[in-house]
């Protein structure tokens, strides 16, 4: 069965970091890209981050590059997100997501990150 279960998230206050992990099963993890996208209360999902494979590549969302950093560890089939000084408009629910194609195939459940001013 295909799963992606993520973790890490919680409340944090502004200028605090949080690492969120998201761990794969259930499928060739290492062959896919993987994402993280966020949603916010009222607003679009939108794409936070993206990897390649291989890991080689990687690209973010121009609201969190330079404080945001994906990763992943193919041989325990896990992606990360370290996420560094985290502002209020950060707050949403954070999901992972893989795929062979632009748009995943496979989605988490989300986590909750909350950030206080």
């Amino acid at each position: 069965q295909v799963q992606l279960v993520e973790s890490g998230g919680g409340l944090v206050q502004a200028g605090g970091s949080l690492r969120l992990s998201c761990a794969a099963s259930g499928f060739r993890f290492e062959s896919a890209r993987a994402s993280w996208y966020r949603q916010a209360p009222g607003k679009e999902r939108e794409s936070v981050a993206h990897i390649s494979a291989d890991g080689g590549y990687r690209n973010y969302a121009e609201s969190v590059k330079g404080r945001f950093t994906i990763s992943r560890n193919n041989a325990e089939n896990t992606l990360y997100l370290q996420m560094n000084r985290l502002i209020p408009e950060d707050t949403a629910v954070y999901y992972c997501a893989a795929g062979w194609n632009v748009s995943p195939r496979f989605w988490g459940q989300g986590t909750q990150v909350t950030v206080s001013s």
